[in-house]
């Protein structure tokens, strides 16, 4: 199991999960602190919500930059964690994460993790927490919003942007990747201003609606989940 930083043990509880995120995200740095990138990640991790092993499968893949060639790729499998709590899947996700990044080589200069960064209700989302208990700058890419709005119209255009807004206070940016496709929300994990998050996901876009680290990590959490469930059947 991975410590959290000062060596703090992971929460077994959601109650002592909650206590935790205070402290926590006060550590997320938002000002750039990346240094030269020679390999960039991509994060995610799969899992059932209401599966009462609570098993998830997490995969991390590390690309060449700039030809975002594939150089390593590995994956581990947790059970019996917190449960599926809406706004803690952090805890509940990272520490496979953490297990599928000690077994890979070479390891990212930067991580784009499938899920929000500092767009969550406490400002700290799965891609804080995973920068934070890697040591390594992240952000946040997600499908969907998890809290606050989408700021005037976005156009339907590739590229076009518009202000995740909650609270009155900007959260993120939504990202048309594609045209015809829905958005992505982009947002701070971890030593990443906002513009540079935001620069490195576009930079990273082969065409597809998720940038090509994540597109990469998404397709091999789920090819080892479902190599599990294989197993099982």
């Amino acid at each position: 199991m991975p410590c959290l930083p000062g060596g703090l043990p992971f929460p077994e509880t959601a109650a002592a999960a909650r206590l935790l995120v205070p402290e926590l995200a006060a550590r997320v740095e938002t000002a750039d602190r990346i240094g030269a990138v020679r390999v960039i990640g991509g994060a995610d991790a799969s899992s059932t919500r209401f599966d009462p092993t609570r098993t998830v499968h997490a995969a991390i893949v590390a690309l060449g930059w700039p030809a975002l060639s594939r150089l390593g790729e590995a994956g581990a499998t947790t059970r019996g964690g917190l449960p599926y709590v809406p706004g803690l899947l952090g805890f509940r996700e990272v520490p496979a994460l953490a297990a599928a990044w000690a077994r890979l080589d070479p390891r990212p200069d930067l991580l784009l993790v499938d899920g929000h960064g500092m767009a969550h209700p406490k400002g700290f989302g799965i891609a804080c927490l995973l920068g934070l208990v890697l040591d390594v700058p992240s952000i946040g890419v997600a499908k969907s919003v998890l809290v606050g709005e989408v700021e005037g119209a976005l156009p339907d255009a590739p590229g076009a942007l518009a202000p995740l807004v909650w609270k009155g206070r900007r959260i993120g940016v939504a990202l048309r990747t594609r045209r015809g496709a829905n958005p992505v929300y982009v947002s701070i994990g971890h030593r990443v201003s906002e513009a540079t998050a935001l620069d490195w996901v576009e930079r990273c876009l082969r065409g597809r609606r998720l940038p090509e680290p994540v597109r990469a990590a998404h397709d091999a959490a789920g090819a080892l989940r479902l190599s599990g469930l294989t197993a099982l059947g």
